[in-house]
């Protein structure tokens, strides 16, 4: 009687697990943002289970990459999220995408905990999860008790839960991919210029709001075709991201760069004077040219001409004649280049 009574037991203890892990995966299912999808798949299995310690490891690798940009931001995963190399991860963690549970010689799984937690570990659950077939890190448990997490426990939901982390996971980065890219210029990764003249609107809005200057830098790069004829399109690409990763490392954080079409890109530069916007455009011109992108053995200087706008003008009463004057100035610039360079007998090329 008592061995039924312990089995109806263990039947019903199972049944209520496998109900937590199905809610679970009902609530992650349906998300469609990498930082919602991890701070709720950690904070449910923290509560349905009760398990003290819950966090996500990663693999360092140029193709986790993007996911990892796209999470950098979230302040829960700060404190419950690893990034490991390649070798650590797959020392401990078997290839293949059955869970894994430890608690015998234990210590050397420290490596896959987030560096600012001090953890009381005796036991660990470590399930890996995948993205497009490949293992890009894991869902991981840990907890003081020895056997919590022990070897020969039945892990098949465990499993199941991070196959559907994975399909999630599947699920999110097409969303995000479409939604970046809608955002975003594909090639320079800048944003693009619908969105730039989104901001520029609301930027000058403000601007006029609080009475605070705002300036424009509208710019491309001299002799731009040369370079595509000379080199190839594809090092034109290449000069292109490299202006592009440049202009956003030289810039203020509330600064705005945009790639507005061909090689033209717009700087916006909120609470700045025409001077100040010029005086760093100075610089930035000064720095691609004592800095040539090198690609194999071949040296590509880039030389940009830039206008500078501003609010500051009389000229410039909307978002509209801001870009235009601007604009305006650019041609001004490059109009007074040709005159030298044709005074000079230069070439016109790079």
């Amino acid at each position: 009687m008592r061995s039924i009574e312990a089995l109806l037991e263990t039947l019903k203890r199972n049944d209520e697990i496998t109900k937590k892990f199905q809610a679970i995966e009902t609530k992650i299912l349906s998300i469609l943002d990498f930082t919602d999808l991890f701070e709720i798949l950690l904070d449910e299995i923290r509560q349905k289970f009760q398990v003290p310690y819950v966090w996500l490891t990663f693999i360092d690798t140029e193709d986790n990459s993007d996911l990892l940009q796209f999470i950098e931001h979230s302040k829960i995963l700060e404190t419950n999220l690893s990034i490991v190399p390649p070798d650590t991860f797959f020392s401990l963690v078997p290839e293949g995408t059955r869970p894994l549970l430890v608690n015998d010689d234990i210590k050397p799984f420290y490596r896959l905990l987030p560096r600012i937690k001090k953890y009381l570990v005796k036991s660990i659950a470590i399930a890996p999860i995948t993205l497009d077939g490949r293992i890009i890190g894991s869902l991981n448990q840990a907890d003081a008790s020895i056997l919590r997490f022990s070897p020969g426990i039945d892990t098949s939901l465990l499993e199941q839960l991070a196959i559907k982390v994975s399909l999630c996971l599947a699920n999110v980065t097409a969303h995000e991919k479409l939604k970046y890219l809608a955002f975003h210029d594909p090639l320079t990764g800048t944003l693009n210029r619908r969105v730039m003249e989104s901001i520029l609107k609301r930027e000058f809005q403000r601007s006029g709001r609080y009475k605070n200057p705002l300036s424009l830098v509208f710019l491309d790069i001299d002799y731009f075709k040369g370079i595509n004829d000379r080199h190839g399109h594809d090092m034109g690409d290449r000069v292109l991201v490299h202006l592009a990763h440049g202009l956003e490392a030289m810039v203020r954080n509330s600064d705005v760069v945009a790639r507005f079409a061909g090689d033209e890109f717009v700087v916006i530069l909120p609470e700045t004077t025409a001077g100040k916007a010029e005086f760093m455009m100075e610089r930035i011109k000064e720095h691609f040219l004592a800095n040539p992108l090198h690609v194999a053995h071949t040296a590509i200087a880039i030389s940009i001409s830039f206008g500078v706008s501003s609010n500051e003008s009389e000229a410039v009463n909307d978002p509209e004649s801001l870009l235009k004057a601007a604009d305006t100035n650019l041609y001004k610039m490059k109009a007074e280049r040709k005159i030298i360079d044709h005074r000079s007998g230069s070439p016109g090329q790079p």
